[in-house]
Protein backbone atom coordinates (compact mmCIF):
# COMPACT_ATOMS: atom_id res chain seq x y z
CA UNK A 1 0.00 0.00 0.00
CA UNK A 2 1.06 3.11 -0.81
CA UNK A 3 0.07 6.26 1.22
CA UNK A 4 -0.88 9.67 -0.54
CA UNK A 5 -2.85 10.73 2.51
CA UNK A 6 -2.49 10.60 5.82
CA UNK A 7 -4.32 7.80 7.83
CA UNK A 8 -4.28 9.82 10.67
CA UNK A 9 -5.97 13.11 10.00
CA UNK A 10 -6.47 12.93 6.09
CA UNK A 11 -4.10 15.70 5.19
CA UNK A 12 -2.14 15.27 1.48
CA UNK A 13 1.21 13.84 2.04
CA UNK A 14 4.32 15.46 1.20
CA UNK A 15 7.59 14.00 0.02
CA UNK A 16 10.48 14.82 2.38
CA UNK A 17 14.13 13.30 2.61
CA UNK A 18 14.40 11.22 5.09
CA UNK A 19 17.91 10.13 6.45
CA UNK A 20 18.88 7.79 3.36
CA UNK A 21 15.74 6.04 2.88
CA UNK A 22 15.50 9.04 0.37
CA UNK A 23 12.13 10.70 -0.10
CA UNK A 24 9.45 9.12 1.65
CA UNK A 25 5.60 10.00 2.07
CA UNK A 26 5.24 12.55 5.09
CA UNK A 27 2.74 14.39 7.02
CA UNK A 28 3.20 17.69 8.02
CA UNK A 29 0.45 17.84 10.69
CA UNK A 30 1.12 14.84 12.41
CA UNK A 31 4.75 15.06 12.06
CA UNK A 32 5.17 11.21 10.78
CA UNK A 33 6.54 9.60 7.84
CA UNK A 34 4.26 7.04 6.28
CA UNK A 35 6.47 4.32 4.89
CA UNK A 36 4.91 1.85 1.99
CA UNK A 37 3.51 -1.12 3.45
CA UNK A 38 2.77 -4.54 2.37
CA UNK A 39 0.65 -7.43 3.55
CA UNK A 40 2.87 -10.48 5.56
CA UNK A 41 1.72 -14.24 4.36
CA UNK A 42 2.88 -17.94 4.23
CA UNK A 43 3.04 -20.27 1.75
CA UNK A 44 3.49 -23.73 3.06
CA UNK A 45 5.31 -27.15 1.44
CA UNK A 46 3.84 -29.55 3.09
CA UNK A 47 5.63 -32.75 3.33
CA UNK A 48 5.01 -36.26 4.95
CA UNK A 49 7.06 -38.79 5.90
CA UNK A 50 7.24 -40.48 2.09
CA UNK A 51 8.39 -37.21 0.86
CA UNK A 52 5.39 -36.25 -0.87
CA UNK A 53 4.16 -32.54 -1.35
CA UNK A 54 0.33 -31.67 -0.72
CA UNK A 55 -0.61 -29.29 -3.60
CA UNK A 56 -3.84 -27.84 -3.82
CA UNK A 57 -6.17 -26.02 -5.58
CA UNK A 58 -8.39 -23.24 -5.36
CA UNK A 59 -12.07 -23.04 -5.33
CA UNK A 60 -12.07 -19.34 -6.48
CA UNK A 61 -9.92 -17.81 -9.37
CA UNK A 62 -10.04 -18.74 -13.60
CA UNK A 63 -7.52 -20.74 -13.27
CA UNK A 64 -7.25 -24.01 -11.96
CA UNK A 65 -3.99 -24.32 -11.40
CA UNK A 66 -1.54 -26.46 -8.51
CA UNK A 67 -0.56 -23.82 -5.59
CA UNK A 68 0.97 -24.45 -2.23
CA UNK A 69 -0.94 -23.78 0.80
CA UNK A 70 -0.74 -19.90 1.81
CA UNK A 71 -2.59 -17.42 3.90
CA UNK A 72 -2.26 -13.97 5.42
CA UNK A 73 -0.81 -13.48 9.25
CA UNK A 74 -3.38 -12.13 11.42
CA UNK A 75 -2.59 -9.47 14.09
CA UNK A 76 -0.84 -11.18 17.02
CA UNK A 77 -0.34 -14.23 15.34
CA UNK A 78 3.65 -15.48 14.50
CA UNK A 79 4.49 -16.68 11.15
CA UNK A 80 4.36 -20.29 12.17
CA UNK A 81 1.81 -19.99 14.19
CA UNK A 82 -0.32 -18.51 10.96
CA UNK A 83 1.67 -22.13 9.20
CA UNK A 84 0.12 -24.20 11.38
CA UNK A 85 -3.41 -22.49 11.33
CA UNK A 86 -3.28 -22.32 7.46
CA UNK A 87 -2.77 -26.23 6.86
CA UNK A 88 -5.17 -27.10 9.48
CA UNK A 89 -7.73 -24.90 8.13
CA UNK A 90 -7.17 -25.14 4.37
CA UNK A 91 -6.49 -29.11 3.44
CA UNK A 92 -7.04 -30.41 7.58
CA UNK A 93 -3.43 -31.94 8.22
CA UNK A 94 -1.77 -31.26 11.91
CA UNK A 95 1.48 -29.90 11.77
CA UNK A 96 4.29 -31.85 13.48
CA UNK A 97 7.34 -29.15 12.44
CA UNK A 98 7.76 -25.76 10.84
CA UNK A 99 11.06 -24.75 9.44
CA UNK A 100 11.59 -21.56 8.05
CA UNK A 101 13.04 -21.62 4.15
CA UNK A 102 12.91 -18.70 2.93
CA UNK A 103 11.01 -15.28 1.97
CA UNK A 104 9.50 -14.04 -1.32
CA UNK A 105 8.62 -10.51 -2.11
CA UNK A 106 5.23 -11.02 -4.32
CA UNK A 107 5.91 -7.31 -6.29
CA UNK A 108 1.98 -7.82 -8.02
CA UNK A 109 0.34 -7.97 -4.98
CA UNK A 110 2.25 -5.86 -2.41
CA UNK A 111 3.09 -8.89 -0.43
CA UNK A 112 6.00 -10.31 1.38
CA UNK A 113 5.61 -14.58 1.40
CA UNK A 114 7.64 -15.90 4.22
CA UNK A 115 8.22 -19.80 2.77
CA UNK A 116 7.79 -22.69 5.11
CA UNK A 117 8.30 -26.15 5.08
CA UNK A 118 5.74 -27.61 7.04
CA UNK A 119 5.80 -31.44 7.92
CA UNK A 120 3.11 -33.64 8.64
CA UNK A 121 2.28 -37.18 9.14
CA UNK A 122 0.11 -38.17 6.16
CA UNK A 123 -3.52 -38.41 6.59
CA UNK A 124 -6.51 -38.17 4.60
CA UNK A 125 -7.55 -34.86 3.50
CA UNK A 126 -10.26 -32.20 4.97
CA UNK A 127 -10.23 -29.58 2.73
CA UNK A 128 -11.84 -26.16 3.49
CA UNK A 129 -14.19 -24.19 1.16
CA UNK A 130 -11.12 -22.59 -0.07
CA UNK A 131 -9.67 -25.62 -1.69
CA UNK A 132 -11.58 -27.49 -4.56
CA UNK A 133 -8.59 -30.29 -4.77
CA UNK A 134 -5.56 -31.20 -2.87
CA UNK A 135 -3.24 -34.38 -3.67
CA UNK A 136 -0.33 -35.59 -2.38
CA UNK A 137 2.61 -35.72 -5.05
CA UNK A 138 5.70 -37.37 -4.63
CA UNK A 139 8.86 -34.88 -5.03
CA UNK A 140 10.47 -35.98 -7.70
CA UNK A 141 6.55 -34.96 -9.69
CA UNK A 142 5.97 -31.82 -7.97
CA UNK A 143 7.37 -29.07 -10.19
CA UNK A 144 6.17 -29.93 -13.14
CA UNK A 145 2.66 -30.18 -11.88
CA UNK A 146 3.48 -25.91 -10.99
CA UNK A 147 3.96 -22.73 -12.62
CA UNK A 148 7.65 -22.77 -13.59
CA UNK A 149 9.00 -19.71 -11.90
CA UNK A 150 6.14 -19.24 -9.30
CA UNK A 151 6.74 -18.77 -5.67
CA UNK A 152 5.12 -22.39 -5.16
CA UNK A 153 7.65 -23.70 -7.47
CA UNK A 154 10.55 -21.62 -5.89
CA UNK A 155 9.64 -22.66 -2.62
CA UNK A 156 9.08 -26.77 -3.56
CA UNK A 157 12.65 -26.74 -5.74
CA UNK A 158 14.21 -25.73 -2.36
CA UNK A 159 12.24 -27.93 -0.16
CA UNK A 160 12.86 -31.10 -2.94
CA UNK A 161 16.81 -30.13 -2.97
CA UNK A 162 17.42 -30.05 0.46
CA UNK A 163 16.09 -33.30 0.97
CA UNK A 164 17.92 -34.38 -1.49
CA UNK A 165 21.08 -33.00 -0.52
CA UNK A 166 21.65 -30.39 -2.94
Amino acid sequence: MRFKYCPHCGKELIKKEIGDEGLIPYCETCKVPLWDMFTTSVICAVVNEYNEIALIQQSYGPEKRYVCVAGIMKLNESAEDTVIREVKEEIGQDVNEVKFIRSYPYEAKEMLMLGFRASVKKQDFDLSGEVSLATWVPFDEALGKLREGSIAWQLVKEVVEENNGW
